[in-house]
Order: C-alpha cells, then structure tokens, then sequence
C-alpha cells in the first residue's frame, strides 16, 4: 500500500535548531528509504514564501500569495513510499531525519480508477 509522508516544520527551526538535520542526513536516509525498495518518490519543497494558492468559489478563481492557512508549521517536503502496512509506514516516517525538529503526518493514499 502507498503511503504519503507530509514532513511539517517551523521553516525557522528547521534550519536553525541545533537538532536540524543537515541535507547530507536526509540524503543519506532517502537513500536508505531508496535501496529497501520502499521510496516511490520524495521531494524538498521551496520555502513557504514561495507558496500560492488557488480557490475556485462560485465559478471564480481567486490565487493568493502564500499558504492556504496560517500555521507555526509549514509543509517543508514529502516522502511516497510503499508499505506492507501503516505500522512499517510508521517506523519509516519516524525516521525521517526533519521529524526531530517537526512532524510527519502519515496518510494512506486512496487509489482512484481513472
């Protein structure tokens, strides 16, 4: 089953913490990921300055600046993985390097039939 790993983080303590993991650990560990036959995809993301989001309300299209919501956390990258289940999903997304200063929010994807 296909699981979707949201990595969240303070973009300022993800780079700032003593705890932060530098590129080399989180390359290292999606290599790992890689190599296990588990990674399916994973990506970082631009700083959430970068973001902008689009609505479509009563047939209009609105595209603000910015990220949808106001957060302490901000979405910083993903990890799609392939897991026998949400429990080896779990020890996976535990492992990510940015969890230590962040969270990872775990999601089964629903597969469509299109």
């Amino acid at each position: 089953m296909k699981y979707l790993c949201l990595v969240y983080s303070n973009e300022q303590l993800l780079h700032d913490s003593p705890d932060s993991p530098r590129d080399e650990e989180c390359f290292a560990y999606a290599e790992v990921v890689r190599q296990s036959g588990r990674m399916l995809a994973a990506e970082a993301l631009q700083p959430v300055e970068t973001a902008t989001t689009v609505r479509m309300r009563g047939g209009k299209l609105s595209i603000t600046d910015g990220p949808f919501a106001e957060t302490k956390e901000q979405l910083a990258g993903f990890y799609l993985v392939e897991a026998r289940d949400l429990n080896e999903a779990l020890q996976i997304a535990g492992k990510i390097p940015a969890a230590r200063v962040g969270s990872v929010e775990v999601r089964p994807v629903r597969q469509l039939d299109v």
